[in-house]
C-alpha cells in the first residue's frame, strides 16, 4: 500500500468512529425524548365531543312521475296557443304565419358579411352554416320571432318577441353587426 492510501484509510476510520459516537449520543437523547412523549400522553386527556347518531332516512315516493314535464315541448306549445288566442297578443300574428328558413337558426349562429342595394332597396348578406343568404326589411330570422326593421351598411336591426321575467311577451331590439373578413 502506498502512504497516500494508508492516509485515506485512516481518515475513513476516523470518520467512521466519529459517526458511531454521534449515533450513540443521539441514542441517549432519543431515549430521553421517548420518555417525555410517554409522559405527555399520560397527562393529556383528549376532549372529543361524541358525534350525534345519524338521522334515519325516510324515502318518499315520487308522486309527480305521471305529471307533465315542465320543460316539455307539449307544455310550451299549449302555453303559446293560449297566448295566441288573446286578440291583442304580440304572438298571435307570429304563430299564424309560415316560418321562414332563417328562423331555424339562433342569431349568434349568423354573421352579417355585407350589404347591397338593388333597385333602391337595401339588402343584407348573412352567412349561416357557410351558406350566404340575402335578406330584406320585413324578413324574419332567429328563433325569437325576429323581424328585420332596418338594414344599414354595417348592421341589420330587428325586433324580437321574447318573454320577460313575469311571463309577458314583449318586443326587444336586436342587431347583427358587420363582421370583419378574418372571422
Amino acid at each position: 500500500m502506498t502512504p497516500g492510501a494508508r492516509s485515506g484509510h485512516r481518515r475513513l476510520a476516523v470518520l467512521g468512529l466519529a459517526a458511531a459516537a454521534l449515533v450513540v449520543g443521539c441514542g441517549a437523547e432519543h431515549e430521553e425524548l421517548q420518555q417525555w412523549m410517554e409522559q405527555q400522553k399520560r397527562e393529556v386527556k383528549p376532549s372529543v365531543t361524541p358525534l350525534a347518531p345519524p338521522k334515519k332516512f325516510n324515502p318518499q315516493p315520487y308522486a309527480s312521475a305521471q305529471a307533465v314535464d315542465p320543460f316539455s315541448q307539449q307544455k310550451l306549445s299549449v302555453a303559446l296557443k293560449q297566448e295566441a288566442r288573446q286578440p291583442n297578443s304580440l304572438l298571435a300574428a307570429e304563430l299564424n304565419r309560415r316560418r321562414e328558413p332563417l328562423e331555424a337558426f339562433p342569431l349568434d349562429a349568423m354573421s352579417m358579411v355585407g350589404s347591397v342595394n338593388k333597385q333602391g332597396r337595401p339588402y343584407g348578406l348573412l352567412r349561416v352554416d357557410n351558406l350566404l343568404y340575402q335578406v330584406k326589411v320585413g324578413d324574419y330570422l332567429g328563433q325569437n320571432y325576429g323581424r328585420i326593421t332596418r338594414i344599414g351598411e354595417t348592421e341589420i336591426a330587428l325586433r324580437e318577441i321574447v318573454q320577460d321575467a313575469a311571463g309577458e311577451w314583449i318586443e326587444r331590439p336586436a342587431t347583427l353587426q358587420l363582421q370583419e373578413r378574418g372571422r
